[in-house]
């Protein structure tokens, strides 16, 4: 960021802030309120797949395992102890002989069983969390093994995501899911978990106003220990000066999305922020399986663009500087990442090879992206970058931000040349990556960048090393998810350009306040002071 730049959003939240300094009141003692861009696409823990849904569903509903406060070690949730085969293709949990759900019912074997196969059987975006899941069986009332087609020693990591939550599969019958294999079809429930929760978590779910508020209060049936908030109040803030302003009026608790030049210009001695590097990053994307880009973005002409672009300058403009460069579409610091070499400009290069092509004239294209502030990057001010870079070789893009409904809408139906967005890991693993963003058959990006076309993105070898990759452990597998993220790198469709560090702002008399890599922010553990 210049200092212009700076000066004048910091002479913004000062203006702001005079303004509204002893108009707002502070936030109930008992209530926490937590500002963000809520970027829910659905409260199913089967069909939900965002942020703003990890964050809900750890609250509410609880998986099998989840993530120690390192980020990589497994600690017991629902179940109390587990264990598998030498070749990791059979999964036995145990669960907590304690545990209940909401209306106080036990959770039980069948609750997991049926939960499961739902979300393997919903065809959402979480559900290649079960993919390979050969039989899931109650062996008694508080033990379940589960079976996989093939060697998968992330599969324990997979259960710890929030998405894996176990749900009272009685209560959500009621409320028309299904778990059988019509589930994708015949399941209606969408829209009764907008205004329902059927979860074993500390918090019950309250109200729901899209684009407005999401609204939690405490399970009083809990059977662990009680959160010590009786409420819960996500409100949504679009873009970061806003939500600094309410952070300093007192107004919410816990501001999620402040990027570093904000955070640093706050002086507050109510208000604490700390700097702290995350699994997140922001991409761009080439869709080559577009109908205006089938013919132009080939491998040679993709490859060509990813030297255009200033990937230094890309963090400074984006994050002033606070954030890192990630060479391929896995999170540095997680399996096969160690020896990567990031990504660096070379404008001649990316001439000659679009001169080599026989486009040296360049061509337009056209970039949906979604219109959000995430991570501190907001996505128009990364675009913006983005087309300057583009412009040097003589490629010109269109920028439209839209609504993330649109954008979901847009993807589906090939209705984009190139997009941004963000991915922030479900659990700690390297294979969620591969499964999500490798150009293998069915994956969603074939899906999305190949659109109609798939054989222009199609790479069937990753889907070898993939399975390599799952059925070893510890360096065997660090070295294949090297191989894997390699060739990753080599499609020249995802193009990660920044991993921001994550400021964690809130008032000073909050505590608990981390980063998780599975749940992102675990609000069971925050207390007021």
């Amino acid at each position: 960021m210049t200092k212009t730049y700076l000066q004048k959003r910091t002479g913004l939240i000062a203006t702001a802030v005079g303004a509204l300094l002893g108009a707002t009141p502070l936030v109930a003692q008992d209530t926490l309120v937590i500002g963000r861009s809520m970027d829910v696409n659905s409260l199913d823990p089967a069909r939900a797949f965002c942020d703003t849904c990890q964050i809900y569903l750890t609250a509410v509903y609880e998986p099998l395992l989840t993530l120690g406060e390192d980020n990589q070690t497994l600690v017991p949730k629902l179940a109390l102890s587990w264990e598998n085969n030498e070749n990791f293709t059979e999964f036995t949990f145990s669960l907590n002989p304690d545990a209940v759900f909401s209306d106080g019912s036990p959770v039980e074997a069948q609750d997991v069983v049926w939960s499961f196969e739902r979300l393997r059987n919903l065809k959402g975006s979480p559900s290649f969390l079960m993919e390979g899941t050969q039989s899931i069986e109650a062996v008694d009332a508080k033990t379940v093994k589960i079976t996989v087609d093939a060697p998968n020693s992330e599969f324990l990591y997979k259960v710890s995501a929030p998405y894996t939550g176990i749900l009272n599969s009685e209560a959500a019958m009621a409320g028309g899911a299904v778990g059988d294999e019509t589930a994708d079809t015949a399941d209606g429930a969408e829209g009764w978990f907008l205004e329902n929760s059927v979860g074993s978590g500390p918090f019950v779910l309250t109200n729901y106003a899209p684009e407005d508020e999401l609204r939690l209060s405490r399970n009083d049936a809990y059977y662990a220990d009680a959160p010590a908030f009786s409420e819960v109040v996500f409100t949504q803030i679009q873009d970061s000066v806003s939500q600094a302003q309410a952070l300093e009026t007192g107004s919410v608790d816990i501001a999620m999305q402040l990027d570093a030049d904000t955070a640093q210009s706050l002086d507050n001695p109510d208000v604490v922020t700390e700097v702290v590097p995350s699994f997140n990053f922001i991409y761009f994307a080439f869709m080559p399986g577009s109908e205006a880009m089938k013919d132009k973005l080939t491998p040679q002409v993709r490859e060509a663009l990813t030297y255009a672009v200033d990937y230094d300058g890309m963090i400074e403009f984006t994050v002033g500087g606070n954030g890192n460069k990630i060479a391929a579409p896995i999170p540095n610091g997680f399996p096969g990442t160690a020896n990567l070499s990031p990504r660096s400009q070379d404008v001649e290069k990316a001439r000659s090879m679009l001169a080599e092509a026989g486009i040296e004239d360049g061509f337009a294209m056209e970039a949906v992206y979604p219109n959000d502030n995430v991570y501190g990057v907001d996505l128009n001010v990364m675009m913006q970058k983005l087309q300057q870079d583009f412009a040097q070789v003589g490629v010109n893009v269109a920028l439209k931000p839209v609504t993330y409904p649109v954008w979901r809408e847009d993807m589906a139906n090939g209705r984009a040349d190139l997009t941004a967005v963000y991915y922030a890991p479900d659990y700690y693993g390297s294979g969620q990556y591969a499964a999500y963003f490798g150009m293998t058959e069915g994956s969603t990006w074939v899906q999305r960048a190949g659109y109609n076309s798939p054989e222009t993105v199609l790479n069937p070898a990753q889907g070898d090393l993939y399975a390599q990759a799952l059925a070893a452990s510890g360096e065997d597998a660090n070295a294949k998810y090297e191989e894997l993220a390699k060739s990753m790198m080599a499609d020249n469709v995802i193009i990660p350009v920044v991993s921001p560090n994550l400021v964690l702002a809130y008032r000073s008399d909050i505590d608990g306040v981390r980063y998780s890599a599975c749940c992102n922010l675990p609000i069971a553990e925050i207390s007021r002071k």
